[in-house]
């Protein structure tokens, strides 16, 4: 199979999307032409596409708030056996004070604690501020999914168009959809397989 040609280039959006009073997004091209789908620079056969939605991204802030809690209780009981074993090193030292090594094991486990605690809550606070997007999903038969970001009544509105580009031979279609920017991944749920357009890190992600 030969390399497929590279999408056409768009002219700049309008202002306005058509037959619409919404604004568009201004960061990503979405082009329909000779039934390929364009998001950027990946193609999509019209005849692949199985499912266009739209939907609510969000963070998993619970998930995040459960994952602080296991972390914090499990850097603890660590920190508890370390500590236990500090004192029964000095306990065998038989009051003559702490060894070394036992001061060094005490000293590495209050600031490895510390440590933790910061780097956890940290952590926890990237996802429980983090911002709901919202998207816009298609779905292929290849169990590969494209999401695209922007203003919810205009990508209900791309739904539709896109739709009826489907069971249309000759259709065309350009307009600009924004980038879904997400620090990390991790923090949302995508299904099975998605490719995300903007951000850093964040294509190609399975579950």
């Amino acid at each position: 199979m030969g390399t497929p040609a590279p999408p056409p280039t768009p002219p700049p959006p309008p202002s306005h999307p058509p037959h619409s009073g919404i604004a568009a997004p201004t960061a990503l091209p979405l082009v329909i032409s000779k039934r390929l789908l364009w998001v950027g620079g990946a193609a999509y056969p019209l005849e692949n596409i199985v499912r266009v939605y739209t939907f609510v991204l969000r963070p998993r802030k619970a998930d995040a708030v459960r994952l602080f809690v296991k972390r914090v209780v499990l850097t603890l009981l660590v920190a508890l056996a370390i500590g236990l074993v500090a004192f029964l090193g000095q306990v065998f030292a038989r009051g003559e004070g702490p060894g070394g090594f036992t001061a060094f094991l005490s000293q590495i486990s209050f600031l490895g604690v510390i440590g933790a605690l910061i780097w956890f809550t940290v952590d926890m606070l990237a996802v429980v501020t983090a911002s709901a997007h919202d998207v816009l999903a298609i779905e292929t038969n290849g169990r590969s999914t494209a999401m695209v970001s922007g203003d919810r009544r205009y990508l209900n509105e791309l739904v539709g168009r896109i739709a009826s580009a489907i069971d249309e031979p000759d259709a065309e279609l350009t307009v600009t959809v924004g980038a879904l920017t997400i620090s990390n991944p991790s923090n949302y749920y995508f299904g099975d397989a998605v490719n995300i357009y903007g951000g850093s890190g964040n294509t190609g992600v399975s579950k």
